[in-house]
Order: C-alpha cells, then structure tokens, then sequence
C-alpha cells in the first residue's frame, strides 16, 4: 500500500497553456500545480495528476447486499462496504453529502489496503466488497485494485455509482466490477445540469456499456424528488428507455428522498409516488421493478413475470419467504429468473455492522 496515499494515474493529458486536464470523467477539470479537481481527491502534483486518497476512507461497514441496492445479486449476503470522500457530481440533494462533498482530508480517518479489506471481508463471511457512500470513479486505482484483490480469494466488487465516467476508464473499470447498481437521477437533462452540475448523455452511455458489453450484473436506481423529476410523463420515458436500450428484464428500484443538504425545502416523497412509479414501469414493460427507503411488502417482492407469484419477499433488507429452486427458477412455473442466485438466500438479515479494518 502507499504510504503517503498517493497513486499515479493514467486518464489525463497536457494542455498547450501549462495545465493538466483530468479525463477521468466529463467534468474535465482542467489544472495548474497544486489545484484539484472537484472531486477533491483527484489532484495536480507537478507533472502529473495523481490520486491523492488511495486506501483512505471514511469508513467500513458490512451491510445486506439489498441496501446497495441490489435484489438480484446474491440475496441475503453480506457485503463489506466503505468509500473514500469526495464526488465528481454536485447534487443538491446528495444524503451522503458528508462523505461526497467533504473537502477535508481529515474526514478520511480510516485507512486499509486492498489485502486487508480482502482479510476483513472474509473474516466476516462476507461474499462481496462495495464501494458506495462516494462514487468509487473518483477513486479508480484504488477500487480497481481491490476488485483485483476480491477476485484473487473469490470474492465479487460491486460498484455504486453514478455511472459519470469516460469511456477508456469506464471500459478499464466495468472491467473488474461482477455488479453494479447506477444512480440514473432523472430522465432530463434539465435536472442533471441544475440539479447535479453534470450532464444525462454520459450516465445513458454508461448504462449501455455495461449491460451490452461487459459481464458486470447492473441494477438501477432512481431517487423520486416531489416536483423535480416525478411526473408520470418522465418515468415513463425513463422506464421505455431502459426497455428499449437496456432490457425489461434489467431491475429497477425507486426510492424515497428525504430533505437534506440544499434541498432542505422540499417535502419528502410519500409511498404513493414510488407505488406510482412501479406501476408505471410495469406498464411499460419492466419485468422487475422495487420501491425502497419506505416500508412497501409489494414494492420489496421480487415476482416471476410469467406467473406472477412472490419468489422472494422481503421486509426492508430482510428475506421472509423463497421460492427460487436452486437453478434460479420459478419454484411455480419454471420461468428463469436473471441474476446471480445460490442454491438458498444469506441470512445476513438488515444488520449494519461497522468494522474496524485496522484490527484485521
């Protein structure tokens, strides 16, 4: 591990006035010496720009693999999860706004490397290691040495992430990743650039990559806001989109804001809107669609869509009731379920457990 938590990186190139500029994402934030980019952890050091919180973070935790959101990826297993600080987005209603829009390095008081994280994992019979609370694009070199780390002593990376990355680091990244979950925030480019200081293009590029042209499990995520990006018209274009583009067998989840950071004056999203959502989507022809951050038994369910019975029923994070045979069948009818499921579910349940990495 570094030492001084720095690492070399690739995805950047010299400017004809001095500067450096970051192509690690479409931000492209362009640097003199000693600036950073706005991600904050990304920085110019001389002649280069480096990362400068490799195996920082702000903490660890093992949480249900649900609560990443993933339904379809190992049900019921535990994963180890942690991030760094900093973001490559700005959004104004971000709930990690601590950890994402920290700029102080202090904020990462936790450091591990990638063996140690490995080490921890499997002490704690965890099956997989996330990198979530921040977006792990940010911090790359150091996400993709510990997917390398998981896969050498079998265990999966799984990726949270907004999905605003370039093509060449996003095609290194995906690379190591076994899932993923994508933070698609809207469906308008209105909202991604007033809301988010970023662009839609980038993120609906990435979600084609990944499921046409990797192996990665991907599942997707949108936050419903009151009024910003919760009309019937926009998550039915959202849902065709995904459809068209993707599959309708790609899971979907929406989920509840709460007012925080600088949209402490909205109201919170009630159930009835993502009770909405999920009907407009299956209407559209989404096979597998979730409601979460609010108690839905219906919206938590997981149904075969060729006979409709409950295959998995959850409570929250937790598994009440299987029906899959070992192959990842429909107990009823047979039908194939997608994803990647063990002959029975974890029985982690919605423990959240904080670990510390440094007694491992």
């Amino acid at each position: 591990m570094n030492t001084d938590h720095s690492s070399s990186t690739r995805y950047w190139h010299a400017l004809e006035n001095g500067k450096l500029q970051c192509d690690l994402c479409p931000r492209f934030c362009k640097l003199n010496d000693g600036q950073r980019g706005l991600c904050f952890v990304r920085g110019r050091v001389g002649n280069e720009i480096r990362l400068l919180s490799y195996g920082l973070s702000s903490g660890f935790c093992i949480d249900p693999i649900e609560k990443k959101p993933l339904n379809h990826f190992l049900p019921g297993t535990p994963v180890l999860s942690f991030g760094t600080a900093g973001c490559n987005l700005a959004c104004r209603f971000c709930q990690n706004w601590d950890i994402s829009r920290s700029r102080y390095t202090e904020s990462l008081c936790d450091s591990a490397s990638p063996e140690q994280l490995v080490r921890t994992a499997v002490a704690h019979d965890c099956r997989s290691i996330a990198f979530t609370y921040n977006d792990p694009v940010i911090f790359h070199e150091y996400a993709i040495d510990v997917a390398k780390a998981c896969h050498q002593h079998g265990l999966n990376s799984v990726a949270v992430s907004a999905g605003y990355v370039c093509p060449a680091p996003r095609e290194e990244f995906y690379r190591h990743m076994d899932a993923a979950n994508i933070d698609l925030k809207a469906f308008s480019e209105r909202f991604y650039k007033n809301i988010c200081g970023g662009h839609l293009a980038p993120v609906l590029e990435t979600l084609e990559y990944i499921y046409h042209q990797t192996n990665t499990w991907l599942e997707i995520t949108t936050l419903l806001i009151p009024d910003e990006n919760d009309t019937d018209r926009e998550i039915a274009q959202l849902s065709r989109w995904i459809g068209e583009h993707l599959s309708d067998e790609v899971p979907v989840h929406f989920t509840a804001f709460h007012p925080d950071w600088k949209m402490m004056n909205h109201r919170p999203t009630p159930l009835d809107t993502l009770q909405r959502a999920r009907m407009i989507a299956r209407e559209e022809g989404l096979k597998y669609v979730y409601t979460g951050n609010l108690p839905d038994p219906e919206g938590n369910t997981t149904y075969c869509p060729e006979c409709n019975s409950p295959l998995i029923k959850r409570s929250g994070y937790m598994i009440l009731d299987w029906a899959l045979t070992p192959q990842g069948k429909c107990g009823h009818c047979g039908h194939r379920i997608p994803g990647y499921f063990e002959p029975t579910p974890g029985h982690w349940g919605s423990r959240r457990l904080p670990v510390n990495i440094s007694r491992q």
